[in-house]
C-alpha cells in the first residue's frame, strides 16, 4: 500500500513536468538589446483656465448646473477648463484674489468685494425670470399663522445663508431696514453652517421648524420641489430686483482670453436646441455684457445699510 502512493505521487510529479515542459516549449526566447532606449515623454497638460461657481448651492448641484457650460467654452474658445469648488464665500473671494480662480459667477455682493481686488465685470445673465435682475425671498412655514407681515418677525428666529449672500441675506436685510426693522429687533439670526449647499440647508432649516423665518434668493425654491412637500411652505415677502449674477475676471487675466470667453457666452441663444440644454441645466435663459457701473445699485444698498452691516458687510 506504501509502495502504491509513492509510485501514484512519482507519478503525479513526473507527468507535471512534461506538462510543464510542453508549455514552455511553445514559446520563443526573446532577446532583448539594454543598450537601445527610447525615451517616452508624457504629454504636458495645458494651463486650464479656473472656473468656480460661488458655493450658494451643494457642490454636486454647482457641478450639475456648470459643467455642461464649461465644455461648450472650452470646445468653442480651445482653452482647457477645470471646475473649482471652494467651500465657503470667504475661500472663493480668497481664491480671487489669489489668482486661483480665473472666472468668477457670483452674487453682486460678492463681485464688490472682487473689484477691490482688481476683478472685472464681464457679462451677468439672464434670470429664469427673463430679466437681468433677481431678489430675494422671505419664507416661513405655511402653516405658521403667527407670521402673516414683515412686522410679525420680530421677535423670531432668522437663518439666512451667509453674511455676504446677496438674495439670501442682504436684500432681505436691507428690506426689514427700510421698514424700520433691524438685525436687534429678531431673537437670533443665524446663518447656514457647513461647505455649499447654504440656500437649500435654509429653507430645509424652515421646513423642519428650526427657525421661523429664512431667506434665500429667488429660483431656491424649485432645486427643493423632489425633495420635500413645497406647498408647506410660504414666500412671506420678496426683496426688490437687483442686477444679476455676474461673471468676473480676476486681476491679470489676459483680455484677449476673456473676450473669447465672453463672445462665447454672449453667442448662447435659448432658441437654439444644443444651447437650450447647456443654459436649463445652469438656471438661467442667457448671458449679457456687463460692466462695473452696472452695480451702482448695490453698492447703493450696502451704503444705506451703513453701520448696520459693520464688520459683517464683506461687500462695503
Amino acid at each position: 500500500m506504501r509502495f502504491s502512493c509513492k509510485l501514484l505521487v512519482w507519478a503525479l510529479f513526473t507527468l507535471s513536468l512534461v506538462l510543464l515542459s510542453g508549455c514552455i516549449g511553445e514559446e520563443d526566447a526573446v532577446y532583448v538589446d539594454f543598450t537601445k532606449r527610447e525615451e517616452v515623454l508624457l504629454p504636458v497638460q495645458k494651463d486650464a483656465v479656473t472656473y468656480a461657481y460661488l458655493p450658494q448651492y451643494s457642490h454636486a448641484v454647482s457641478y450639475g448646473r456648470h459643467h455642461l457650460l464649461i465644455e461648450y467654452l472650452s470646445q468653442s474658445t480651445g482653452l482647457a477648463f477645470r471646475q473649482v469648488f471652494p467651500d465657503t464665500f470667504d475661500e472663493h473671494v480668497k481664491m480671487v484674489e489669489r489668482g486661483e480662480i480665473d472666472i468668477s459667477f457670483s452674487n453682486p455682493m460678492i463681485y464688490l468685494r472682487l473689484a477691490k481686488s482688481g476683478a472685472w465685470a464681464f457679462a451677468r445673465v439672464i434670470e429664469p425670470s427673463g430679466r437681468p435682475s433677481f431678489r430675494g425671498e422671505i419664507i416661513c412655514r405655511a402653516d405658521n399663522d403667527a407670521i402673516k407681515s414683515l412686522d410679525d418677525c420680530r421677535g423670531s428666529r432668522w437663518i439666512a445663508v451667509d453674511h455676504s449672500s446677496a438674495g439670501g441675506y442682504l436684500f432681505a436685510l436691507g428690506l426689514f431696514v427700510e421698514n424700520g426693522i433691524y438685525p436687534e429687533d429678531f431673537r437670533r439670526i443665524d446663518f447656514a453652517p457647513g461647505p455649499g449647499g447654504k440656500q437649500e440647508k435654509v429653507v430645509l432649516g424652515v421646513y423642519a421648524g428650526a427657525y421661523d423665518i429664512g431667506s434665500i434668493r429667488e429660483g431656491t425654491l424649485d432645486i427643493l420641489k423632489d425633495r420635500i412637500d413645497l406647498s408647506q411652505i410660504r414666500v412671506l415677502k420678496r426683496t426688490p430686483l437687483y442686477p444679476g449674477w455676474v461673471y468676473a475676471a480676476r486681476s491679470g487675466m489676459p483680455h484677449e482670453q476673456v473676450a473669447s470667453i465672453a463672445s462665447a457666452m454672449y453667442a448662447l441663444d435659448l432658441n437654439r436646441p444644443d444651447d437650450a440644454v447647456i443654459l436649463n441645466a445652469a438656471g438661467i435663459r442667457g448671458i449679457i455684457p456687463a460692466s462695473d457701473a452696472d452695480y451702482a445699485p448695490v453698492r447703493r444698498l450696502v451704503r444705506s445699510l451703513g453701520s448696520v452691516l459693520g464688520d459683517k458687510g464683506g461687500a462695503q
